[in-house]
């Protein structure tokens, strides 16, 4: 396991603004913010000369009563790219989808059967490329439970929650490095919770929304 270099430490985002009114009136009316780069020079040199893919993922909200949760996958481990990852539900655009957010919602439905009637998006975040070869839109929603899922075991191993409020909190934000081939050092996040080991491109664009809520 990689040792932690750093935490990022940032104040966790105020508990009022992890409701259904306040998201939706973040995304209505966006404020001023940057997204953080961290490790996109090692990215670009990891994507050189290969096209770019485009793809999206859906970045759920569930609102439970006692709190807010986010819900995640586990991929499963025979996959070509980031097996047995924690990641959002998603995948590659397909010539057949109308937008980023139809490739989003046509990806839940397929890998967690997730029914798009009772997603409600309320947004999206910075295109995300990955060191893999794709541009990633984030599509951020709200979902109300209960929802019944179902995991399309050829893509997904398993589906788990995390608290809202465990993310969004700095203190739990962890820096750790790895050596690359080509001599080149990766610093990325990694969000550790429970058995699961969130990282990467995932972790990275959690702590773009953590920036864009608490602007």
């Amino acid at each position: 396991m990689m040792p932690v270099d750093a935490v990022a430490g940032e104040s966790a985002l105020a508990p009022e603004r992890m409701n259904a009114t306040w998201l939706r009136q973040r995304f209505a009316q966006q404020p001023e913010w940057h997204p953080e780069d961290l490790d996109s020079q090692a990215i670009q040199r990891m994507q050189q000369g290969r096209p770019v893919t485009p793809a999206s993922v859906l970045i759920p909200i569930v609102m439970h009563e006692a709190q807010p949760t986010l819900l995640f996958t586990q991929r499963a481990a025979h996959l070509t790219d980031h097996a047995g990852q924690v990641s959002f539900p998603g995948g590659r655009m397909e010539q057949s989808d109308a937008s980023p957010v139809e490739t989003a919602l046509r990806e839940a439905e397929e890998e967690i059967g997730l029914v798009r009637s009772q997603v409600e998006v309320i947004g999206t975040l910075p295109e995300y490329f990955t060191g893999t070869g794709y541009r990633v839109t984030p599509v951020v929603c709200l979902i109300v439970p209960p929802v019944s899922l179902r995991a399309d075991p050829d893509e997904v191993a398993e589906i788990f929650e995390v608290p809202l409020a465990f993310l969004m909190d700095g203190l739990n934000h962890q820096l750790r490095s790895i050596d690359l081939p080509d001599g080149y050092r990766r610093t990325f996040y990694a969000m550790p919770y429970e058995r699961f080991f969130i990282w990467g491109a995932t972790a990275a664009m959690l702590r773009n929304l953590f920036h864009f809520l608490r602007a």
